[in-house]
């Protein structure tokens, strides 16, 4: 095997590694409220998983982060209990908050197109809090859809409500978004494993 095959399968071997990491991490992120209830607020579970899947974007880069979150939405609709409350299964899809998983993987990507192209601090966290945006709008609204679509909701729901149950978890979000900038800004320092496509920063023409 020459030098640039053993780099290259060094590299896939890596890649593999790192998805399979933050697939786990989401896993764990959306049951925390297991063996950690106080973050369980007015009877609604906020889980951590928007927070690693803006994290596998902005530390593996938009296509390693989007495959992370691939993967874990892969295995829980295989049937494994890794979504919210022990959740999984293929009918998963018809569930109110099944956008949110999908997003995720939309929101990887965006996360780490967008630190590929701009390398500075402020740049890691515009593409979180731009990340986390997308979560919000195609979350929430694919839930709303769904209540109104397919799902049993009671006839007093409406569009304003469903925005209100997303104030909770927001300001949270909004920090572990900022938080996550902050890490993976320094992972990257360390590691060097996002794929860096131009060197540019915010505010260039």
């Amino acid at each position: 095997m020459s030098t640039v095959q053993r780099t290259i399968f060094k590299t896939n071997a890596l890649d593999l590694v790192y998805c399979g990491m933050f697939a786990t991490l989401m896993m764990i992120g959306a049951n925390i409220t297991s063996f950690a209830p106080f973050f369980v607020v007015g009877g609604v579970p906020i889980t951590l998983q928007t927070f690693f899947a803006v994290l596998a974007g902005l530390v593996l880069g938009s296509r390693n982060g989007a495959i992370a979150c691939t993967v874990y939405m892969l295995i829980g609709l295989a049937g494994a209990p890794v979504f919210a409350k022990f959740s999984g299964g293929f009918d998963s899809i018809l569930s109110p908050t099944f956008g949110f998983i999908l997003v995720f993987i939309l929101s990887a990507y965006t996360a780490g197109k967008l630190v590929e192209t701009f390398q500075t601090l402020t740049s890691y966290i515009v593409a979180a809090l731009t990340s986390m945006i997308i979560i919000y709008l195609v979350g929430t609204n694919w839930m709303y859809m769904s209540y109104k679509v397919w799902a049993d909701a009671p006839p007093e729901l409406s569009y304003q409500l469903i925005w209100g149950w997303m104030l909770i978890p927001l300001p949270k979000d909004i920090i572990l978004g900022i938080f996550a900038a902050l890490l993976a800004f320094r992972l990257q320092k360390v590691l060097k494993i996002l794929p860096i496509k131009q060197s540019r920063t915010l505010g260039e023409k």
